[in-house]
Protein backbone atom coordinates (compact mmCIF):
# COMPACT_ATOMS: atom_id res chain seq x y z
CA UNK A 1 0.00 0.00 0.00
CA UNK A 2 1.72 3.00 -1.14
CA UNK A 3 -0.85 5.35 0.98
CA UNK A 4 0.42 6.81 4.17
CA UNK A 5 -3.17 8.19 4.80
CA UNK A 6 -6.45 7.09 3.30
CA UNK A 7 -9.76 8.77 4.31
CA UNK A 8 -12.99 6.88 4.23
CA UNK A 9 -15.68 9.08 3.43
CA UNK A 10 -19.57 8.74 2.81
CA UNK A 11 -23.14 9.61 3.68
CA UNK A 12 -24.26 8.55 7.05
CA UNK A 13 -25.07 5.24 7.61
CA UNK A 14 -23.04 4.00 4.05
CA UNK A 15 -20.89 1.83 6.42
CA UNK A 16 -17.35 4.07 6.62
CA UNK A 17 -16.52 3.00 10.10
CA UNK A 18 -17.18 -0.56 9.40
CA UNK A 19 -15.19 -0.62 6.20
CA UNK A 20 -12.03 1.43 8.36
CA UNK A 21 -12.34 -1.32 11.10
CA UNK A 22 -12.09 -3.91 9.06
CA UNK A 23 -9.23 -2.72 6.72
CA UNK A 24 -7.46 -2.23 10.26
CA UNK A 25 -7.76 -5.55 11.41
CA UNK A 26 -6.97 -7.44 8.40
CA UNK A 27 -3.94 -5.22 7.22
CA UNK A 28 -3.01 -3.68 10.72
CA UNK A 29 -3.37 0.05 9.02
CA UNK A 30 -3.77 2.44 12.25
CA UNK A 31 -7.06 3.50 12.92
CA UNK A 32 -8.71 7.15 13.40
CA UNK A 33 -12.02 6.85 14.17
CA UNK A 34 -14.77 10.18 14.84
CA UNK A 35 -16.15 10.11 18.14
CA UNK A 36 -19.56 11.29 17.40
CA UNK A 37 -21.15 9.92 19.95
CA UNK A 38 -19.34 12.13 23.03
CA UNK A 39 -20.93 15.24 21.25
CA UNK A 40 -23.48 16.03 23.62
CA UNK A 41 -25.01 18.71 21.37
CA UNK A 42 -25.94 16.12 18.97
CA UNK A 43 -28.94 14.34 19.97
CA UNK A 44 -30.33 18.26 20.82
CA UNK A 45 -29.37 18.80 17.31
CA UNK A 46 -31.34 16.32 16.07
CA UNK A 47 -34.16 17.58 17.68
CA UNK A 48 -34.14 20.87 17.54
CA UNK A 49 -31.22 21.68 14.42
CA UNK A 50 -31.74 25.22 14.35
CA UNK A 51 -31.06 25.79 18.00
CA UNK A 52 -27.94 23.14 18.27
CA UNK A 53 -26.27 23.08 14.80
CA UNK A 54 -23.74 25.90 15.70
CA UNK A 55 -22.69 24.14 19.59
CA UNK A 56 -22.94 20.70 17.43
CA UNK A 57 -20.47 21.71 14.54
CA UNK A 58 -18.13 23.48 17.00
CA UNK A 59 -17.56 20.87 19.04
CA UNK A 60 -16.84 17.96 16.23
CA UNK A 61 -14.56 20.44 14.60
CA UNK A 62 -12.68 20.79 18.09
CA UNK A 63 -12.80 17.03 18.47
CA UNK A 64 -11.27 16.24 14.91
CA UNK A 65 -8.90 18.73 15.27
CA UNK A 66 -7.52 17.52 18.81
CA UNK A 67 -7.74 13.67 17.46
CA UNK A 68 -5.89 14.20 14.02
CA UNK A 69 -3.34 16.64 15.35
CA UNK A 70 -2.50 14.49 18.41
CA UNK A 71 -2.24 11.01 16.09
CA UNK A 72 0.21 12.81 13.63
CA UNK A 73 2.10 14.31 16.08
CA UNK A 74 3.21 10.64 17.48
CA UNK A 75 3.15 8.19 14.47
CA UNK A 76 3.02 4.79 14.84
CA UNK A 77 6.41 3.21 13.87
CA UNK A 78 4.89 -0.04 13.26
CA UNK A 79 2.21 0.68 11.15
CA UNK A 80 2.68 2.73 8.19
CA UNK A 81 -0.88 3.31 6.70
CA UNK A 82 -3.41 5.41 8.36
CA UNK A 83 -7.00 5.13 7.84
CA UNK A 84 -9.71 7.55 8.75
CA UNK A 85 -13.31 7.54 8.76
CA UNK A 86 -13.66 10.99 8.01
CA UNK A 87 -11.78 13.92 6.40
CA UNK A 88 -11.45 17.14 8.45
CA UNK A 89 -13.41 19.39 5.08
CA UNK A 90 -16.41 17.18 6.32
CA UNK A 91 -16.44 19.31 9.09
CA UNK A 92 -16.67 23.04 6.69
CA UNK A 93 -19.68 20.89 4.15
CA UNK A 94 -21.80 19.58 7.52
CA UNK A 95 -21.44 23.34 8.94
CA UNK A 96 -22.48 25.24 5.45
CA UNK A 97 -25.67 22.65 5.32
CA UNK A 98 -26.23 23.30 8.93
CA UNK A 99 -25.50 27.03 10.01
CA UNK A 100 -27.31 30.32 8.99
CA UNK A 101 -25.10 32.55 7.06
CA UNK A 102 -23.56 34.77 10.02
CA UNK A 103 -23.08 31.70 11.93
CA UNK A 104 -20.89 29.76 8.84
CA UNK A 105 -18.76 33.19 8.30
CA UNK A 106 -17.59 33.18 11.69
CA UNK A 107 -17.40 29.13 11.49
CA UNK A 108 -15.23 29.13 8.24
CA UNK A 109 -12.66 31.78 9.65
CA UNK A 110 -12.12 28.66 12.81
CA UNK A 111 -12.01 26.24 10.15
CA UNK A 112 -9.21 27.92 7.98
CA UNK A 113 -6.54 28.42 11.25
CA UNK A 114 -7.76 24.75 12.05
CA UNK A 115 -7.37 23.15 8.78
CA UNK A 116 -3.73 23.49 7.95
CA UNK A 117 -2.57 21.87 11.42
CA UNK A 118 -2.15 18.02 9.81
CA UNK A 119 -1.15 16.37 6.02
CA UNK A 120 -4.33 15.65 3.69
CA UNK A 121 -5.04 12.59 2.95
CA UNK A 122 -2.76 10.50 -0.12
CA UNK A 123 -6.22 9.00 -0.77
CA UNK A 124 -10.05 10.06 -0.08
CA UNK A 125 -12.47 7.83 -0.97
CA UNK A 126 -16.14 8.66 -0.81
CA UNK A 127 -18.71 5.66 -0.35
CA UNK A 128 -22.04 5.97 -1.90
CA UNK A 129 -25.09 4.64 -1.69
CA UNK A 130 -28.62 5.72 -2.69
CA UNK A 131 -30.77 7.69 -0.07
CA UNK A 132 -33.59 4.49 0.30
CA UNK A 133 -30.64 1.90 1.13
CA UNK A 134 -28.76 4.92 3.99
CA UNK A 135 -32.31 5.25 5.27
CA UNK A 136 -32.77 0.99 5.60
CA UNK A 137 -29.47 1.06 7.01
CA UNK A 138 -30.10 3.73 9.35
CA UNK A 139 -33.45 2.24 10.52
CA UNK A 140 -31.33 -1.34 11.00
CA UNK A 141 -28.58 0.11 13.36
CA UNK A 142 -31.81 1.60 15.54
CA UNK A 143 -30.01 4.57 17.03
CA UNK A 144 -32.14 6.63 18.78
CA UNK A 145 -30.77 10.19 17.84
CA UNK A 146 -30.75 8.88 14.28
CA UNK A 147 -34.33 8.53 14.34
CA UNK A 148 -35.41 11.49 12.78
CA UNK A 149 -33.14 12.04 9.81
CA UNK A 150 -34.74 12.41 6.87
CA UNK A 151 -34.47 11.54 3.25
CA UNK A 152 -34.09 15.30 2.22
CA UNK A 153 -31.14 15.68 4.54
CA UNK A 154 -29.42 13.02 3.81
CA UNK A 155 -29.21 14.13 -0.08
CA UNK A 156 -28.46 17.34 1.24
CA UNK A 157 -25.23 16.37 2.64
CA UNK A 158 -24.47 14.00 -0.59
CA UNK A 159 -24.91 17.41 -2.54
CA UNK A 160 -22.87 19.21 0.00
CA UNK A 161 -19.83 15.90 -0.39
CA UNK A 162 -20.03 16.29 -4.22
CA UNK A 163 -20.03 20.14 -4.58
CA UNK A 164 -16.79 20.26 -3.04
CA UNK A 165 -15.32 17.44 -4.88
CA UNK A 166 -15.65 19.31 -7.54
CA UNK A 167 -13.71 21.85 -6.58
CA UNK A 168 -10.76 20.01 -4.88
CA UNK A 169 -7.82 19.17 -6.99
CA UNK A 170 -5.20 18.59 -4.65
CA UNK A 171 -5.96 15.03 -3.49
CA UNK A 172 -7.07 11.49 -5.57
CA UNK A 173 -10.72 11.51 -4.69
CA UNK A 174 -12.61 8.11 -5.70
CA UNK A 175 -16.23 7.65 -5.51
CA UNK A 176 -16.85 4.06 -5.66
CA UNK A 177 -20.40 2.89 -6.36
CA UNK A 178 -21.70 0.42 -3.91
CA UNK A 179 -25.52 0.23 -4.16
CA UNK A 180 -26.56 -2.35 -1.83
CA UNK A 181 -23.56 -3.92 -1.53
CA UNK A 182 -22.50 -5.48 1.78
CA UNK A 183 -18.45 -5.93 2.25
CA UNK A 184 -18.69 -7.44 5.30
CA UNK A 185 -21.08 -10.60 4.53
CA UNK A 186 -19.60 -10.84 1.05
CA UNK A 187 -16.14 -11.56 0.78
CA UNK A 188 -15.77 -10.58 -3.27
CA UNK A 189 -17.08 -6.97 -2.43
CA UNK A 190 -14.53 -6.27 0.38
CA UNK A 191 -11.44 -7.54 -1.59
CA UNK A 192 -12.41 -5.73 -4.62
CA UNK A 193 -12.36 -2.42 -2.46
CA UNK A 194 -9.30 -3.48 -0.77
CA UNK A 195 -7.82 -4.06 -4.58
CA UNK A 196 -9.40 -0.70 -5.76
CA UNK A 197 -7.60 1.12 -2.71
CA UNK A 198 -4.29 -0.14 -3.91
CA UNK A 199 -3.92 1.28 -6.97
CA UNK A 200 -3.08 4.68 -7.80
CA UNK A 201 -5.00 7.49 -8.96
CA UNK A 202 -4.56 10.91 -10.35
CA UNK A 203 -5.38 14.46 -8.16
CA UNK A 204 -9.15 15.29 -8.30
CA UNK A 205 -12.66 13.72 -8.44
CA UNK A 206 -13.07 10.32 -10.32
CA UNK A 207 -16.28 7.43 -10.19
CA UNK A 208 -15.63 3.48 -9.93
CA UNK A 209 -17.86 1.16 -9.77
CA UNK A 210 -17.80 -2.76 -8.12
Amino acid sequence: MQHRFIAIEGNIGTGKTTLCHRLADSHGYALVLEQFTDNPFLPFFYEQPERYAFPVELFFMTERHKQLQEHFAQPDLFRNTTVADYFFVKTLLFAKNNLNEEEFRLFQRLFTVLNNSYPKPDLLLYLHRPVEVLLRQIQRRGRDMERNISAAYLTEIQEAYFDYFKTEEEIPIVVLDLGEANFLSEEQVYEAIVALMHGEFEKGLQFRSL
